[in-house]
């Protein structure tokens, strides 16, 4: 090997299914021209809910990816987001998919999959129906055998396993013949980025030549709701779903639940050129932590943002100062926001106020284990076009968070390298770098 090319890895394919489109191109039009995806839930009745609405994936049709829908027609939601996603970052880095004889020149042994993936929901209609039936009127307690008789009979054995959030990345083994390592993490919002993070670092230390990596996820079901609701988390800002994700403003109340997959392969800078693909970024640094604090809030002051952060500088060998842009994980909730400002304060120092730092998810919502490699697909945009997303709906600035958010539209700018942090319940905090990439 090149000593120069050793350990460098790079992103070959993008894709992507999501509230604002269900491709890559449509997705960032959107962003560009800052509309969001927001909306009364329809998914499920959700009209005696605090909330109402969410951000949901919209005519999506897995048919149009894959030969064989049969294979995934029991799949969660996100399982066959995830399909759509695999397929069109496949097809932009030439990897031959569903087929036994692939003529791409990769083998499969090499090639693996890690993923950021939620729990599945359950059969909902036949779980609570059997919860009904069980239930006998003006009684306090269940009859246990009675709903074991409705569930035994109506429940689908096979939508049980696909609960697992392992299923999602064995789906995209089935989908792609990949038979490297598949791992599959569920640190909460912090998921897909730790999933790309660690594949990064499988691919450094040889482990493969090609890595799957990104995210799957839908809690947009009545017990994911019910939870988020519960912990006040989410926006109840029902008059106006558009305007509800906020982040960084004063008036901010929660985020937007979203869904969806998102993608991108990394491989070895050897196996890029070994195959003639386009390499569209190259990723140089990871870094993670965990706040040891509480399972709901960050640490008041940052510590475990802060150290995933400077672990990922100190993994790309870069000083704060190199960062032309910080894609947040800004929910529009106050702690994050907040205690998302101070870190960013206390890592890049007197360059805080001159770093821009905004989050799309005030257009996309939050997509839970699949934001973060969403958003990292718009930092490899902004590096592209340079151009920066913008944050939307602050039009009234939190005074205590100052910083350069982008506000309300899209600003030209030269983009080399891009901080990705994403921060989850747990207190996990992931942070990646990647930059233009030159030879």
């Amino acid at each position: 090997m090149n000593e120069k090319s050793k350990n460098r890895v790079v992103i070959t394919g993008l894709g992507i299914v999501c509230p604002l489109g269900n491709d890559v191109k449509t997705m960032w039009d959107s962003i560009l021209n800052c509309r969001n995806g927001m909306g009364t839930t329809t998914i499920f009745d959700a009209s005696t809910y605090p909330t109402k609405f969410c951000s949901e994936v919209k005519n999506y049709d897995i048919k149009k990816y894959t030969k064989n829908p049969e294979l995934h027609k029991d799949g969660n939601r996100h399982s066959r987001f995830v399909i759509g996603a695999v397929a069109q970052a496949c097809q932009q880095a030439k990897i031959d998919i569903e087929t036994e004889n692939p003529k791409d020149g990769i083998a499969r042994r090499r090639m693996g999959v890690y993923l950021g993936a939620g729990e599945g929901s359950v059969d909902n209609e036949n779980f609570f129906n059997a919860i009904v039936q069980g239930w006998p009127e003006n009684s306090s307690q269940m009859d246990w055998k009675k709903w074991a008789a409705v569930a035994f009979g109506k429940m689908l054995p096979v939508r049980e396993l696909e609960q697992e959030p392992n299923m999602p990345a064995a789906h995209i083994s089935m989908f792609t013949g990949a038979r490297g390592p598949v791992r599959s993490c569920l640190t909460a919002c912090a998921a897909s980025t730790q999933a790309i993070g660690e594949a990064f670092k499988m691919l450094q230390s040889n482990q493969a030549d090609i890595m799957i990596a990104g995210g799957a996820h839908s809690m947009i079901h009545p017990l994911g709701i019910m939870g988020f609701n519960r912990l006040t988390a989410l926006s109840t800002r029902n008059d106006s779903p558009a305007t509800a994700s906020r982040p960084f403003t004063a008036s901010r109340d929660g985020f937007v639940i979203g869904e969806g997959a998102a993608i991108v392969i990394l491989e070895t800078l050897e196996s890029a050129k070994k195959r003639g693909v386009e390499i569209l970024a190259e990723i140089i640094g990871y870094g993670s932590s965990n706040d040891a604090f509480r399972v709901t809030d960050m640490h008041e002051e940052a510590r475990g943002a802060v150290q995933a952060m400077e672990a990922a500088l100190k993994d790309a060998k870069l000083s704060y100062k190199d960062i032309d842009y910080v894609s947040t994980h800004g929910t529009s909730t106050a702690e994050n926001d907040k205690i998302e400002t101070l870190a960013l304060k206390k890592v890049f120092k007197e360059e805080a106020k001159n770093t821009p730092a905004s989050s799309i998810k005030s257009m996309m919502g939050h997509l839970i284990g699949a934001a973060g490699a969403a958003e990292l697909i718009t930092c490899i945009l902004a590096i592209r076009d340079n151009i920066l997303p913008p944050t939307i709906n602050l039009n009234d600035p939190d005074p205590a968070l100052d910083l350069d958010y982008v506000p309300n539209k899209p600003r030209k700018a030269q983009v080399d390298i891009v901080m990705k942090e994403s921060f989850g319940f747990g207190g996990q905090n992931n942070v990646v770098i990647v930059k233009r990439f030159s030879q």
